[in-house]
């Protein structure tokens, strides 16, 4: 049912049961999704570094998954989590902190 891409992978959006608040986009190949079903943690795909993770295992920030959908094209994937601390790296809550304005997308040169 899922359609993954040529990698293997399908995207994933995390949200926060309670606020709805989107918390991070990852990526998950089936042997993460499977984990995630049965621990009923999040595990994702690290294309950096080629390898399964769970979500905390070193900062202990898991996401306890409530529930997981897919869109209407079977391409990408929504975990419904219950966030125990921050969900980015940065140690923001949400990786989606900062808004991009029209200019940003112009470099030094101009274009």
């Amino acid at each position: 049912m899922i359609r993954f891409d040529e990698r293997g992978l399908v995207p994933v959006i995390v949200q926060d049961v309670k606020t709805k608040e989107v918390l991070m986009l990852a990526y998950a190949n089936e042997e993460a999704i499977r984990k995630t079903f049965e621990t009923g943690y999040a595990h994702y795909w690290s294309r950096s570094r080629k390898k399964l993770w769970k979500k905390g295992e070193t900062s202990g920030n898991v996401q306890k998954v409530v529930e997981v959908r897919i869109d209407c094209d079977n391409d990408a994937i929504l975990y419904l989590v219950e966030q125990k601390g921050v969900a980015c790296h940065t140690g923001n809550y949400s990786c989606f902190y900062r808004t991009l304005n029209p200019e940003d997308l112009i470099d030094d040169s101009g274009h």
